[in-house]
């Protein structure tokens, strides 16, 4: 352990001496390291936000063949029927107005729920600022999201207009579920009047089952008890939902894949190269530490550290600013009413952090084997 030590001091030694390399070089894989953590921030929300899990118990009841929220026009007197289905323990109409239905990084959605029903349909919700004694009490109160009122500068007391909803924050919301966080529960009549849907008209119902075994039958039974209505719907798990109605979201992101491949190939090539520079252009000083007592392994193990310090330095630096960023910009991709939050974890952090060790110690490998193998008369005659 000791001699360990003391070769990472002597590599951490030489990478000082050549400042304006190793800082070019750390610069490198810190923006490489940057951009890769970023992609893996969006494949972890995705996969979060469209995985299910045996706790998943909820359905949505969508009209079939919707394109939008707004094309979702069903009777809230669906409701009624809904509850009588066996399996089903909870019905709660919703309804949904957005800024934009496609594709988008800024979008505002308000969602409309019975005010006796807010808590049941968020138990993980947690009032930050404001109180929803404040929201019960006004017909136009909103509890806004922590992130959306980071983005608009809101605050309790404020009022803002969108999508022609004009509302009154009653409070800041914080919960477990990132995308709840990006969004404006506001009183269901309130909503269906503003948006002018009319009274009776929701976008779709949360229902929530006795069993995550069931979901698929309930679902079934749901959609053939309104058959042959005139409005049909169309029944899903909420995780299948979002991952269906968010496909162009999901397509999106899906390619970032690539920039991540791309980032990771900068790197491997940045620390290989630069190690391959240092192991060249250090072919006397090898030499000089074999006459000193150093062995073979030990001046591979330096040439081998030396890269890997360098590729932690970078990757540390860049993973940090990733995480800092999304932490700071609250980012959201929404599509068709469904948001999804970009938000940082630290268990991506720590992934790309022992990736980025990994590839740098893989890019030095070869660099520290040739500077091993080199004898000290041949050092000291390539010299």
């Amino acid at each position: 352990m000791p001699k360990l030590i003391s070769l990472l001091q002597l590599a951490f030694k030489q990478a000082a001496r050549y400042r304006t390399r190793s800082l070019l070089t750390i610069l490198g894989v810190a923006s490489a390291m940057f951009l890769f953590t970023a992609v893996e921030t969006m494949q972890d929300a995705l996969r979060r936000f469209t995985q299910g899990s045996a706790d998943d118990t909820t359905l949505i009841v969508y009209r079939e063949n919707r394109f939008c929220p707004a094309s979702s026009r069903l009777p809230e007197h669906y409701a009624a029927s809904i509850r009588e289905v066996p399996g089903v323990r909870e019905v709660i109409p919703v309804q949904i107005v957005v800024n934009n239905c496609g594709a988008s990084l800024d979008v505002i959605t308000f969602r409309g729920v019975p005010p006796e029903n807010l808590v049941r349909f968020n138990p993980d919700m947690n009032v930050i600022a404001g109180s929803i004694a404040d929201w019960e009490s006004r017909g136009d109160g909103a509890l806004v999201g922590r992130n959306f009122a980071a983005r608009r500068a809101l605050r309790p007391g404020d009022t803002f207009e969108a999508v022609g909803v004009r509302v009154h924050v009653a409070g800041i919301i914080d919960s477990q579920l990132p995308q709840d966080n990006n969004v404006a529960y506001v009183h269901l009549p309130f909503l269906q009047q503003a948006s002018r849907s009319g009274l009776g008209i929701v976008t779709q119902f949360n229902v929530r089952v006795a069993s995550n075994d069931i979901l698929e039958e309930v679902a079934k039974a749901i959609d053939d008890r309104f058959r042959t209505d005139t409005i049909r719907t169309n029944t899903r798990p909420e995780k299948a939902f979002f991952a269906q109605t968010a496909k162009d979201m999901i397509e999106l992101i899906a390619f970032t894949r690539w920039l991540g491949l791309g980032a990771v190939a900068a790197v491997v090539a940045l620390v290989g190269n630069t190690l391959a520079l240092i192991a060249r252009s250090r072919v006397r000083e090898s030499a000089v530490f074999q006459t000193l007592g150093f062995s073979r392994r030990a001046i591979g193990w330096l040439t081998l550290s030396e890269g890997v310090l360098l590729g932690l330095a970078g990757g540390v630096i860049g993973v940090a600013g990733a995480y800092v960023f999304f932490s700071w910009r609250h980012f959201t991709l929404g599509n068709e009413g469904i948001t999804l939050a970009i938000e940082p974890r630290l268990s991506v952090a720590l992934t790309a952090v022992v990736v980025v060790g990994v590839l740098s110690a893989l890019a030095s490998a070869w660099p520290a084997v040739l500077a091993a193998k080199r004898s000290i008369v041949s050092s000291l005659r390539n010299s």
